[in-house]
């Protein structure tokens, strides 16, 4: 047996980084964060606490990166054509991409509501997240001052808090919760 390649090497890694993410996500959405162990996540990874090290200094940097993953996903979606301004179809587009993440990454979703209400939880990796949310709020804020509307950053802010309520609403109740009707009404409201 030969020697494998540098590009195998890293595959393998990336395949393990990935399982233990998957692992560890699915582990933090349905257990909580405080009650699961680098060991459960090792375990349940099927690889050894040891080498769980090898991929992430600590539990806090493992859900960092889970969490930052998430985020750089959903914010990637927003201003497509990344000019800085948006527009409203780019707005349709992110509020179409919002709930397709919401859909396809429940688990994630939990896990990330979850957190907003562990005190000293989302210090871990706020500060790696406030440039994506201050660059979105602002490019938010100066898409409704474009329309015309009343308060600008009160209309943003409600933006968020609405698709932000109607996520937590599905993850709650995924199998009674209309969320294509919602979705559809939202995208009524600010076309």
């Amino acid at each position: 047996m030969s020697p494998r390649t540098t590009e195998q090497f890293n595959e393998m890694r990336e395949s393990t980084r990935k399982r233990i993410i998957d692992t560890a996500l699915e582990l933090f959405a349905n257990a909580g964060y405080h009650s699961t162990s680098i060991s459960q996540i090792a375990k349940s990874a099927g690889i050894s606490k040891g080498l769980m090290y090898n991929y992430f200094e600590s539990k806090e940097m493992l859900l960092r990166d889970i969490i930052i993953d998430g985020v750089v996903v959903i914010t990637e979606s927003f201003d497509p054509n990344k000019d800085g301004m948006l527009t409203k179809e780019e707005l349709v587009h992110f509020i179409r991409e919002s709930f397709k993440l919401v859909r396809e990454h429940t688990s994630y979703w939990k896990l990330y509501f979850s957190l907003l209400t562990q005190a000293g939880v989302m210090d871990v990796f706020m500060d790696d997240l406030a440039p994506r949310i201050q660059n979105l709020f602002g490019m938010l804020t100066q898409f409704f001052s474009s329309q015309n509307y009343e308060n600008p950053e009160v209309e943003m802010r409600f933006f968020g808090a609405l698709l932000d309520g109607v996520a937590m609403n599905f993850v709650m109740d995924p199998q009674n919760f209309p969320l294509t009707e919602i979705e559809n009404k939202i995208i009524r409201m600010y076309q």
